[in-house]
């Protein structure tokens, strides 16, 4: 059962939230933020699943997310929910979204609203090495135990040359 689906920016910024289990509101309001902290420090290109928080049901529940451009679409479920079945759902929403914007239809052309999807799906697995290049590089540095300045760092297929610094 889906107890609930947020979409918010990259910001924590609320877009569309949708409760199916009554909360409070103070309590609605703490939830979008531990769900946003949740899911926002996760990197790009690791699974799509996680526990769900403390406040929405920990372990009996799991958050289903997507990470688009600047949208996160969230949604929470307990376990007798398919968690291919619910990505499967975010891709029909964000599909939506390509046709309506602002309550205004932008594109009625199915050909159209494909190729759109399609080109986004290419840029998304084209920025895939590209976006996760900076934070495997800052776990590559933390993880080094460096008694002098590194003259070379590779990281994959990146080679940087650090220049000689002279001492201050």
């Amino acid at each position: 059962m889906i107890k609930a689906i947020l979409i918010f920016n990259n910001h924590g910024k609320p877009r569309l939230i949708r409760f199916y289990q009554y909360f409070a509101e103070d309590l609605q309001q703490q939830i979008i933020r531990e769900t946003f902290h949740l899911v926002s420090k996760r990197d790009d290109n690791v699974c799509n699943f996680l526990e769900g928080g403390s406040l929405i049901g920990g372990s009996d529940y799991k958050l289903i997310y997507r990470h688009y451009a600047t949208l996160y679409f969230v949604f929470c479920v307990d376990s007798s929910e398919s968690e291919l079945g619910i990505l499967d759902l975010i891709q029909v929403h964000y599909i939506l979204q390509e046709v309506v914007m602002g309550g205004m239809v932008l594109e009625t052309n199915m050909n159209e609203i494909v190729g759109q999807v399609e080109l986004q799906n290419r840029m998304e697995k084209s920025e895939g090495g590209l976006s996760a290049a900076p934070a495997r590089a800052v776990s590559a540095v933390k993880n080094m135990n460096l008694p002098e300045i590194p003259r070379n760092i590779n990281i994959g297929d990146i080679n940087i040359k650090v220049p000689s610094l002279s001492p201050f």
